[in-house]
């Protein structure tokens, strides 16, 4: 997609991440293929169940092994592959190099550490501050993220403070170490309207500050078109379509993104009055018994046969962006 070597930061190149079950082999990523340049949003979306987060858990190296395993692929990082390294060397990159921030914070904070302390814990493994040093980082971060009063807040534990503000010290612990990469896995789905548009504003002024690029998982398409600059929309543990963002909202090309879409109100909220609220048909199909051919064919208005015998590729269409759908294959 037109990324100049120099400027590129993440490469993930056909990925493949699997779990065993009692039921059989789920291929919950099958192939993935993406890149990120430095200092960019892209947005990773799709329906729950499509490995959004499963793709992000294995460019941390986070997926449980067993049951699962990362088979196949290469995760480059600046340059380096994620997956040929140690343990030992990992764990040097996340938290340091690569940070995420996760969907609920009361599951990854712990609830008998004083918020300051947790931001500072980092601090002081990866970048060898003193105690004292490490506390004065933390208070910075909080006044970074907007948290008031954050002397006061620092020795304050989790439960007691407010959803919004757990989640803005999501954000100062993942920015503590001035990351390259920020993973950020839907993080602000458990917040109201507004404090939901008060995080995505704080990340974007703190991406701008930092220099950081932000891979963000959501399956909000309103979220994704006021923050990202790319877009990869994934399905059944395949990337169905990636684009720039203002391509993606004005001539999508997979029947999947175009149902994404119509089924979602116009960014203020509203209906237009020329087209009705569609929803798309169907579920996810089971990872476990795929059927030869599109992932999407039971649920796509213009299947046909090619559809149902064989997988598409990802082709370039004539807007320059990458679809995998027979449509433009022919």
């Amino acid at each position: 997609m037109n990324h100049g070597p120099d400027d590129i930061l993440l490469e993930v190149r056909d990925l493949h991440t699997s779990f065993k079950t009692d039921e059989g082999l789920i291929l919950a990523v099958a192939g993935v293929d993406f890149v990120m340049r430095h200092g960019e949003t892209l947005g990773l979306v799709g329906e729950s169940g499509s490995g959004k987060t499963v793709a992000a858990l294995s460019i941390m190296r986070l997926i449980p092994e067993p049951p699962g395993r990362i088979f196949k692929g290469r995760i480059l990082f600046e340059g380096r592959d994620l997956l040929r390294l140690s343990e030992r060397e990992m764990r040097k990159v996340r938290g340091n190099r690569i940070s995420m921030i996760f969907q609920e914070p009361m599951t990854c904070l712990n609830p008998v550490v004083r918020v300051g302390d947790q931001i500072g814990e980092a601090v002081r493994l990866h970048q060898g501050l003193s105690a004292t040093e490490a506390r004065s980082v933390a208070v910075q971060m909080l006044r970074k993220v907007g948290i008031p009063d954050p002397d006061r807040r620092a020795k304050e534990f989790p439960h007691q403070l407010s959803g919004g503000m757990r989640q803005r010290v999501m954000i100062g612990m993942a920015l503590a170490c001035h990351p390259r990469l920020i993973i950020a896995d839907e993080p602000t789905t458990a917040l109201d309207v507004t404090i939901q548009a008060q995080i995505l504003e704080l990340m974007n002024d703190l991406k701008e500050d930092f220099q950081t690029a932000v891979l963000l998982i959501t399956h909000d398409l309103g979220v994704i078109a006021e923050t990202a600059q790319w877009v990869a929309v994934m399905y059944a543990g395949r990337i169905v379509e990636y684009a720039d963002v203002k391509t993606l909202f004005s001539v999508p090309s997979h029947p999947y993104t175009i149902g994404l879409l119509e089924s979602m109100p116009s960014l203020d909220g509203e209906i237009p009055e020329d087209r009705t609220l569609r929803t798309i048909p169907g579920m996810v199909p089971s990872l476990l018994d795929l059927k030869a051919g599109c992932t999407f064919q039971d649920r796509c208005p213009t299947a046909f046969d090619r559809c149902r015998q064989e997988e598409p590729p990802l082709f370039q269409t004539h807007h320059g962006c990458l679809s995998r759908c027979w449509l433009h294959g022919r």
